[in-house]
C-alpha cells in the first residue's frame, strides 16, 4: 500500500504544477490588464498583397457564409487572393463552386483548388495553396468563422509596424456565435475566453513561447518557409509550426482586441472529438520538440512554460489515475507515514480544476463586469465538462505519445447552428456515440463506490471530489446519449433544412456543372477545365 500512496502524491504534485502554472499565467494576464493600451499602428500608404487560404472538408452548412465573410473584407481587392482549398466528397463542392463562380464574375480573385488527395491532410492543403501564390502575408481561416470587415487592416497594421521583421505570425481572439445557444455551448465559451484572455495574453506579453491557434491569424511567408512549411507529422500542424518557427528565433504576436467569432460545436460528441484531435496533436508536437527545445538558447523560464503548454492535456490521464488510486487508498486506511499529508495533497491534487475558474474570473476584462458576471454562471458546466472528457483526453495523450506520427485528421462538424431555436439534430455530419462513453459510466460508477467507501472511513476532505468525478463522468455519458437520442427521433424527417437552401437557388446548383467551375489541380500544374 506504500506504493500506491507514494504514485499518489506523485500524481498530486504533478497535477499541482499544473494547477499553479495556471495561476502564474492568470496573475500574469491581470497585471498586463492594467498597462496602457499600445499605441494604434500607422496606416500604411499601400497595403502588401495578401493571401487569405480557407482550408475545407465537407462543411457544406457553413462554407458559403465564410465565402462571404471574405470577400466583404475591407481590404484592397487587387491587393487580395483567396484561395479555397477544398478536399471535400459531399455537396459541399457544388455550393462552394456556385458562391465562387458568383464572387469571380463581380472581379474578386478567388479561386477553388482541389487536391488530387488528402495527404496529410489540412497541412498538406495549406501547403499546397502556398506552391499557387507567392503573396509574402498569409491570413489562414477556418470554414466556421466569420470575420469582421476590418480584421485584415487591423491585423496587418501589427505587421506592418515591425519594421525589424521579426513578427512572424499574428494571433486575433476567437468570438462565439452561439455562445448561449445551450449550457455546453456557453461552457466551451468560457474556456476559450480562458485561453485566449489569459494564456495567449500573458504568453505574448511575458515574452514566452505561444501558438498559432490554427486560425484568426496571418503569417509573413518567409516565416513559414524558414520554419520548414507545414507538416503532417502531428494533428497540430499550427502548433508544430510555431514553435519551429520560435526555435528558429521568429516571434509570434497577439491581440485580443480584434476579434473573429466562430461558431462552437453544438454536439457533445464533436466536442470530444475536437478535443481528441488537439490532445493527441498536443503530444505528438511535445515529442517531435521538447528536445530541441531544451537544447535552445532559451531561459530555463521559457522552456518550463513552453513545457507545461505543450504538455498540458497530461492533466487528464493524472486525473483518470488519481481517481483509480483514491478509492484504494481510502479502504485500506494511509499508510502511517503519509497519514498526515493526506488531507492536504488530497486538496492539491484536484487543484487543477481551478484553472477554469482563474481563466473565468480573468476573461471578466475581455467582456466587462456585468458581461462577465453573466458568462461565469456556466462555470460549473465548464468544471464537469473539464473533468468528464479526461478518458476521452487520456486515449488521446497515450496515442500521441506512444503511437505513429500523424494520424486522420477527423474535423469537427458545424451545423451553422444561429439561434436557441435553431436545429441541428437531423442534419448530416451528426457524430455517433463512441465506446468512450461506456468507459465514462464505469468511471462513474467507479466514483460513487468511492464516495460511499469515504462516507464508511470518515474520510470527508475526498467526498467533494469524488463527487465530482461522478456528476462529471455521469454528466458527459448522459448527455451524449440523450444528444443522441434527440437525433434517432429527428433521423425519419432529415432535411437539407432552411440554411444550406437558402444559400444557393437549387436549380442554380444543379446547372452547374462541377467540372466548369473548380480549378482541378494536376501533379505539376493549375488549370481551368
Amino acid at each position: 500500500m506504500i506504493v500506491v500512496a507514494l504514485l499518489y502524491f506523485v500524481v498530486a504534485l504533478w497535477l499541482s504544477c499544473y494547477s499553479l502554472n495556471a495561476l502564474l499565467l492568470a496573475l500574469l494576464a491581470w497585471r498586463v490588464g492594467h498597462r496602457p493600451p499600445s499605441p494604434r499602428p500607422p496606416t500604411p500608404e499601400r497595403w502588401p498583397a495578401v493571401l487569405v487560404q480557407l482550408p475545407i472538408y465537407n462543411e457544406k452548412y457553413v462554407a458559403t457564409r465564410l465565402i462571404d465573410a471574405i470577400c466583404a473584407l475591407d481590404y484592397p481587392a487587387e491587393r487580395l487572393s483567396i484561395q479555397l482549398l477544398d478536399d471535400s466528397t459531399d455537396e459541399t463542392v457544388r455550393l462552394v463552386a456556385c458562391r465562387v463562380q458568383r464572387w469571380r464574375k463581380r472581379g474578386f480573385d478567388i479561386v477553388h483548388l482541389r487536391r488530387p488527395d488528402r495527404r496529410d491532410f489540412k497541412a498538406g492543403a495549406l501547403q499546397f495553396g502556398l506552391g499557387q501564390s507567392d503573396a509574402p502575408f498569409v491570413a489562414i481561416f477556418d470554414a466556421d468563422f466569420v470575420p469582421p470587415t476590418d480584421w485584415l487592416k487591423r491585423t496587418m497594421r501589427h505587421l506592418l509596424a515591425d519594421e525589424a521583421a521579426e513578427i512572424g505570425m499574428m494571433q486575433t481572439r476567437w468570438g462565439h456565435l452561439n455562445r448561449d445557444y445551450s449550457p455546453l455551448t456557453a461552457a466551451q465559451a468560457l474556456a476559450l475566453d480562458g485561453h485566449f484572455g489569459v494564456e495567449q495574453r500573458a504568453r505574448a506579453a511575458g515574452g514566452l513561447l505561444l501558438n498559432f491557434n490554427g486560425t484568426a491569424g496571418i503569417w509573413r511567408r518567409a516565416c513559414i518557409e524558414q520554419a520548414g512549411g507545414w507538416r503532417g507529422d502531428s494533428l497540430c500542424e499550427d502548433l508544430d509550426l510555431s514553435y519551429r518557427a520560435q526555435l528558429r528565433g521568429w516571434r509570434m504576436g497577439y491581440d485580443p482586441a480584434i476579434v473573429a467569432p466562430a461558431e462552437i460545436p453544438v454536439q457533445l460528441t464533436a466536442f470530444k472529438r475536437q478535443q481528441y484531435r488537439w490532445a493527441k496533436g498536443s503530444m505528438q508536437v511535445a515529442r517531435l520538440r521538447l528536445a530541441a527545445l531544451w537544447r535552445s538558447p532559451l531561459a530555463w523560464w521559457q522552456k518550463a512554460q513552453a513545457t507545461l503548454h505543450l504538455t498540458a492535456y497530461m492533466v487528464h490521464p493524472l486525473m483518470v489515475l488519481l481517481l483509480l488510486l483514491t478509492p484504494l487508498l481510502l479502504w485500506q486506511g494511509w499508510p502511517a507515514p503519509l497519514a498526515d499529508q493526506a488531507a492536504l495533497l488530497g486538496g492539491t491534487s484536484l487543484a487543477g480544476l481551478s484553472a477554469p475558474l482563474l481563466y473565468a474570473l480573468a476573461q471578466l476584462r475581455l467582456h466587462g463586469a456585468r458581461r462577465g458576471l453573466r458568462h461565469y454562471r456556466a462555470m460549473p458546466w465548464l468544471v464537469m465538462l473539464g473533468a468528464g472528457i479526461a478518458l476521452n483526453n487520456s486515449r488521446a495523450v497515450i496515442e500521441g505519445l506512444f503511437g505513429k506520427r500523424g494520424g486522420e485528421f477527423r474535423r469537427t462538424p458545424k451545423f451553422r447552428v444561429e439561434g436557441e431555436r435553431s436545429t441541428w439534430q437531423q442534419r448530416d455530419y451528426t457524430l455517433p456515440v463512441t465506446w468512450d462513453t461506456i468507459g465514462e459510466l464505469l468511471l462513474a460508477a467507479y466514483a460513487l463506490g468511492a464516495c460511499v467507501i469515504a462516507i464508511v472511513q470518515r474520510q470527508w476532505f475526498a467526498l467533494p471530489y469524488m463527487a465530482l468525478y461522478l456528476a462529471a463522468f455521469g454528466g458527459v455519458a448522459g448527455v451524449a446519449l440523450w444528444q443522441r437520442r434527440a437525433i434517432a427521433q429527428r433521423s425519419s424527417g432529415r432535411t437539407w433544412g432552411r440554411f444550406e437552401r437558402s444559400n444557393e437557388k437549387q436549380s442554380e446548383i444543379e446547372n452547374y456543372p462541377v467540372s466548369t467551375l473548380i480549378y482541378k489541380v494536376g501533379a505539376k500544374e493549375t488549370a481551368k477545365k
